[in-house]
């Protein structure tokens, strides 16, 4: 067996005439110039040898190959370039199999494509994840993959950036086997197999024809989510492009799209989130900290939060004690849980045996009692001062000494229900957002006594749970609430100057985000916040301005969805624009003697973007985040705004992404 080096990650083996070629470019063997110089030597050492019937190529460690090296998209290309690399190995004259030994993203999963063969390991996975950066594949993902596997199936991965298990790669004809014992020795079997016979090359296959009404019906399933975002409508464009154009054409327009949409502000935004998301994993402070082991995990609470937060759990591996006030409160909390997880079932996002499995490591008890072996307790009681604290006084009572406790407090201060304690060192913050088990975001709030073993132990736990941790210290509302308060309140102001709520929403509709924010007031419900205001009342600011008009709406029993009627009315479920709200609207800008004038859509999106960065700002002055880019992360992943903006704190800094 000889060993061959073909560049610093990329070496050989040849065995029994088959040159096995290994990426080893850690961390996820990125096509960076490295390994694209690597291929193209191994490819010519393989034409040079009569002896080599044919190459595997296959990655070390978990990964396959993770895509491109991102940090290049801001420099000069280098040659070799991916296209003619791929397209190298398609043409070449012996048969190239790849041996997908993990995950086998963008750049990756366009490798496996151009190969005349792809053996995958059980465990491997296959996407066309560019659309997250706001690009399309760009070596030849949107032109082989319909050719191989349909125009929907294509679509669907291309459109959406979802990444298929092997099973579903090997279903829809993506791949040629799985593995069953030796990846690479059932590779190498493969090439044995196709040598001297001709060789399938994805490229030269004709598309496989499909009817107008099924293009139409993926095509809105995908464009329906865009949401503003120009990648998936490219891509849309150019697998169908596949279905008509000769291959040299369609990889020609893939490839002038693929350098157009890298340059756009759009991709300019997701990659400054993608970097954010990295950034977010480093926390100053922490370098050397051990996390506490955990392994039983205890939630006070189980309503609709609580129940979140124990499924999540429960699907991180945990051993799960819920608690409740009474028996009949933990029959019921123990009856949600199992129901999300009896849903999960039904969409097919979990089997029956994996339910069963998660459902034998819950209790749901109705005594603190329960939580005496707990790792770590969370409450999510009601947002009650009083609550919480008499609930951590008692929990000092039951859980061991080197316990941690953790307040899921929305708005309360954590360092006065810390201060309650007599261990205040091993309370932290773990703010959820609801429902827990679904929405990916938690804040870790670094109380002012927490200890820097609670802090990482709480990231950690939220790393394991499949969440995106973001650390923040102690403010009313944390990052999140209070830049959406400071967004709601300058949508409020805007109101009462002239603007119509369902003239705001639009805006920021049309801007990127799922809902507009009075449309997401009336889904929470006016009552909660409205209730946080009368508390407030007393301690007011006279001089600051206040706008009324949520309140008069609260006094008439408008508290949202649930009562039928909020800033909107919901005759039959249907979001409606109600002339009562206008004229309530009216009548108060009067009361005040406001002269309303009207609001550009622009100039909505350009003040309410003012707002959020100009309060996030107040937060790194404070000391509450140390990142701009974390405030954006919460934003994008709690409150709905755009990744493809780059959040308030990108936008501000870059006036030319929004709100055009």
């Amino acid at each position: 067996m000889d060993d061959l080096r073909f560049s610093e990650t990329v070496s050989g083996k040849i065995a029994d005439g088959v040159l096995v070629v290994t990426i080893d470019n850690p961390p996820v063997n990125a096509t960076s110039l490295g390994v694209r110089a690597g291929l193209s030597a191994a490819l010519d050492n393989a034409a040079a040898r009569d002896a080599v019937r044919g190459i595997v190529i296959t990655g070390a460690g978990k990964v396959f190959v993770g895509g491109a090296d991102i940090k290049e998209f801001d420099k000069h290309p280098e040659a070799p370039f991916l296209p003619d690399v791929y397209l190298r190995i398609e043409q070449f004259s012996k048969p190239v199999v790849a041996a997908v030994n993990g995950a086998a993203l963008g750049g990756g999963c366009e490798l496996a494509l151009a190969c005349h063969g792809r053996v995958a390991a059980p465990a491997a996975s296959f996407g066309l994840p560019e659309v997250k950066l706001g690009m399309v594949p760009g070596a030849g993902g949107t032109q082989r993959l319909p050719r191989l596997v349909g125009f929907a199936a294509a679509l669907e991965m291309i459109g959406t950036g979802r990444a298929q298990k092997a099973s579903a790669a090997l279903s829809i004809g993506l791949i040629d086997l799985i593995a069953t014992a030796d990846l690479v020795a059932e590779a190498s079997a493969l090439v044995g197999a196709m040598a001297g016979g001709e060789l399938r090359r994805s490229g030269a296959l004709a598309a496989k024809p499909v009817s107008d009404a099924d293009i139409d019906a993926v095509s809105a399933k995908i464009l329906a989510k865009a949401r503003g975002q120009s990648a998936p409508a490219e891509a849309l464009r150019l697998v169908k492009a596949a279905m008509t154009l000769p291959f040299t054409d369609g990889l020609a327009e893939e490839r002038s799209t693929f350098l157009r949409l890298r340059g756009s502000k759009e991709a300019a935004a997701l990659r400054h989130v993608f970097f954010a998301e990295r950034a977010a994993r480093k926390v100053e402070g922490l370098e050397k900290a051990t996390p506490r082991d955990t392994r039983c995990v205890g939630v006070v609470g189980t309503g609709l939060m609580g129940s979140g937060i124990a499924v999540s759990a429960l699907n991180a591996g945990y051993q799960v004690i819920g608690v409740e006030q009474s028996e009949e409160g933990a029959a019921k909390g123990y009856a949600r849980i199992s129901g999300i997880l009896d849903k999960a079932v039904q969409s097919g996002r979990l089997d029956p045996t994996g339910r069963d499995e998660r459902l034998n490591h819950l209790i749901v008890a109705s005594d603190l009692s329960a939580l005496r072996d707990a790792d770590l307790v969370i409450e999510a009681v009601f947002d009650d001062s009083d609550v919480k604290t008499g609930l951590f006084r008692r929990l000092d009572d039951v859980v061991r000494a080197d316990a941690i406790l953790a307040t899921n407090t929305s708005y309360l201060d954590p360092d006065a229900i810390a201060a309650a304690t007599r261990h205040p060192e091993r309370v932290v913050g773990l703010h959820f957002f609801s429902p827990a088990n679904i929405m990916r975001l938690v804040e870790v709030v670094n109380c002012a006594r927490t200890e820097t073993d609670v802090l990482a132990t709480a990231l950690a736990f939220g790393k394991r749970l499949g969440k995106l941790p973001i650390v923040c210290g102690v403010t009313e509302g944390f990052i999140g609430n209070r830049v959406f308060s400071a967004y709601r309140r300058e949508a409020e102001f805007m109101v009462e100057e002239g603007a119509l709520p369902h003239e705001v929403d639009q805006a920021m509709e049309a801007f990127g985000f799922p809902m507009g924010l009075f449309a997401v007031c009336d889904m929470a419900g006016l009552e909660i916040a409205w209730a946080r205001r009368k508390r407030q009342a007393s301690t007011r600011d006279p001089n600051a301005r206040y706008v009324e008009i949520a309140d008069r709406l609260c006094e008439v029993g408008r508290f949202g969805q649930k009562s039928g009627h909020g800033w909107y009315a919901y005759p039959e479920g249907r979001r409606t624009v109600d002339p009562e709200v206008t004229a309530l609207i009216v009548e108060e800008r009067a009361r005040k003697g406001i002269e309303p004038r009207s609001f550009t859509a622009t100039e909505i999106v350009k003040r309410l973007l003012k707002a959020m960065a100009d309060e996030g700002d107040a937060l790194l002055s404070e000391g509450i985040t140390t990142r701009a880019s974390d405030i954006d992360l919460v934003m994008i992943n709690g409150y709905g705004f755009p990744a493809h903006r780059g959040g308030p704190m990108f936008a501000a800094d870059r006036p030319d992404t929004a709100p055009g």
